[in-house]
């Protein structure tokens, strides 16, 4: 199952997400409908655009591979779609030097990735691709990959560049998959419980006695903290192992 997406994908993946909440409502009546829908076209005036002024043909180098600046601009395109959307509904507006910044690590983590995969002889065939977007599409509730590859064409991602991305994705997954995670402690889950007990209990402060909820207990939720705790130990494994990538590696940034 997919656990990692690139960029581009991450942000048209979380595009498809939004646009199936909206979906949700479409029981309301007509005239909320209506509204929500001027509500919108309103927001979308008013939703900023990307700076992309100034970004240079070559972004990044990576022991003398080169990271295009279209290609870049495509990246950070679907990154600022994503964080501009959710800006609409937080009302904080994105900040693009960061959001830049963001795309920029992030892509030169993914080059890494995908040399070493290729360094250690993984592939990524036509039949990973596929299984790999049939599994998006399950998870986006589409029919078939075929209707999640429109959605994206919509957002301005042709199959050739998704397909691609996937394939790099399905190398990287590979590499991460070979990376070690310390199993988390008995005591990592009850720190992990006590910070989210005293998260709770600050909500119920803020709330009427009848609204307020039930601390759960430790054995309660520890299937959850498990799951919880493993994936921030991978994240922590696989951010250890970047760096280690990145010490070994030429790295000259042009933005």
């Amino acid at each position: 199952m997919p656990k990692k997406l690139l960029l581009s994908l991450a942000a048209a993946a979380a595009a498809l997400t939004l646009a199936a909440c909206g979906a949700d409502g479409e029981e309301d009546t007509k005239d909320e409908a209506a509204q929500s829908q001027e509500q919108g076209q309103q927001g979308q005036e008013e939703m900023p655009e990307p700076d992309l002024e100034g970004i240079p043909d070559v972004v990044a180098e990576i022991d003398g591979e080169e990271i295009s600046g279209d290609e870049f601009s495509k990246n950070y395109e679907a990154q600022f779609q994503q964080l501009s959307m959710q800006s609409q509904m937080t009302g904080e507006e994105p900040d693009q030097e960061e959001i830049k910044q963001q795309a920029l690590e992030m892509m030169i983590n993914s080059e890494l990735l995908v040399n070493e995969a290729d360094e250690e002889g993984y592939t990524a065939s036509d039949e990973d691709v596929d299984e790999y977007l049939a599994t998006m599409a399950e998870e986006n509730g589409m029919d078939s990959s075929d209707d999640l590859v429109k959605q994206f064409e919509e957002q301005g991602l042709d199959e050739e560049r998704v397909r691609e991305d996937i394939r790099k994705e399905v190398l990287m997954e590979q590499v991460i998959e070979t990376v070690d995670a310390e199993e988390p402690s008995e005591e990592d889950l009850k720190e992990m419980y006590d910070m989210q007990v005293e998260q709770l209990e600050a909500m119920n402060e803020q709330m009427e006695e009848d609204q307020q909820q039930e601390v759960p207990e430790f054995d309660e939720l520890k299937p959850d903290l498990e799951e919880q705790a493993a994936q921030q130990k991978e994240n922590e494994a696989v951010a250890a192992h970047l760096e280690g990538l990145r010490e070994d590696a030429d790295i000259e940034t042009h933005i």
